[in-house]
């Protein structure tokens, strides 16, 4: 092989380097090209599937039934799939095995996070109020029965009721208690006042007591290679960075897999009080979230004895 071949050969593949983003070596302009293609073919999908989908959406919220909820998940399932991120699922849902409310519990890393689990999961997400106002998301949002909390000590018992009601409805609500994104190296502590729907206090204590099932969400493949420290921050969405330059960063790319594991679910009567159901659901999810990012094999922790995880997407559970 000729030596200037064999050089060209050692360069990094720009689909497995988050870091040829715009300057490639010369005579690899058409990779370039070829990523603004995926990027506008992606986007153009994510516009043609949303506009139907809100329509039918608005549709089903009119209708009885099971429609709203199997359509939201749907249209976040189909939505993940035209951004080019493959799902792999390890373990089952709570609500699958137990008849009582669930509170599912993740940690955040990027507003992926929404339609990957929103593909998954049968719930509604608990937002913070300014969503709501966010141009095409925030009508999004609403049609998904997203429940908008602000924070505020004067609003708080309102929004405590209207969370209620859901799971008394017979929703699951899906919770990220960190209260912020992160740059997903880590798993921020998990706020205690996130879980005073499923530890409630004395007097606060009506209705059934939900269920809390941990999960781990970490992307763990890009280009089709395990991610590795230097590619895990190039998934996440924190700070002050811009949705739509996000999007752009993350859709040129193939190749693209997140794993979610799904924990045995947590009886809150077992804990003595919130901080502590909050202290044990964060270790599980962190533990999870670190198995996961080493890319060792894992499985949901704390299964009942001879429990076996479940797996979706085609893949065997891991051992």
């Amino acid at each position: 092989m000729p030596r200037s071949a064999r050089r060209q050969s050692l360069l990094p593949h720009p689909d497995h380097n988050p870091g040829f983003l715009l300057e490639l070596p010369k005579g690899r302009e058409g990779w370039l090209v070829a990523r603004r293609v995926r990027v506008a073919r992606r986007a153009l999908g994510v516009v043609a599937w949303t506009l139907p989908a809100v329509m039918i959406q608005a549709a089903c919220l009119i209708l009885p039934g099971r429609a709203k909820i199997e359509f939201a998940k749907f249209y976040w399932a189909i939505f993940t799939r035209l951004i080019g991120i493959k799902v792999r699922v390890i373990g089952s849902r709570a609500d699958n095995v137990a008849k009582r409310p669930v509170i599912f519990v993740s940690n955040h890393s990027s507003w992926v996070d929404v339609p990957v689990l929103g593909g998954v999961l049968d719930g509604c997400f608990v937002a913070k109020g300014d969503v709501a106002s966010w141009p095409v998301i925030g009508l999004i949002a609403r049609l998904g029965r997203t429940v908008f909390v602000s924070r505020s000590r004067t609003t708080t018992g309102k929004e405590r009721d209207a969370m209620r009601a859901k799971l008394a409805a017979g929703d699951r609500l899906i919770l990220f208690p960190e209260g912020t994104s992160s740059d997903g190296s880590r798993v921020l502590p998990f706020r205690s006042s996130f879980f005073a729907l499923a530890k409630p206090d004395g007097e606060d204590d009506s209705g059934e007591v939900p269920l809390v099932q941990p999960i781990s969400v970490v992307y763990d493949r890009l280009g089709g290679l395990p991610a590795g420290r230097a590619a895990r921050p190039f998934f996440a969405w924190y700070g002050d960075m811009d949705i739509v330059s996000h999007f752009a960063r993350l859709t040129q790319h193939i190749g693209l897999r997140v794993t979610v594991l799904l924990h045995a679910p947590l009886d809150p009567a077992r804990f003595a009080d919130r901080k502590a159901l909050s202290q044990a659901v964060w270790q599980i999810v962190a533990d999870g979230a670190s198995t996961l990012r080493q890319n060792r094999p894992a499985r949901p922790l704390h299964l009942p004895e001879g429990a076996a995880p479940d797996t979706t997407a085609g893949e065997p559970a891991l051992a």
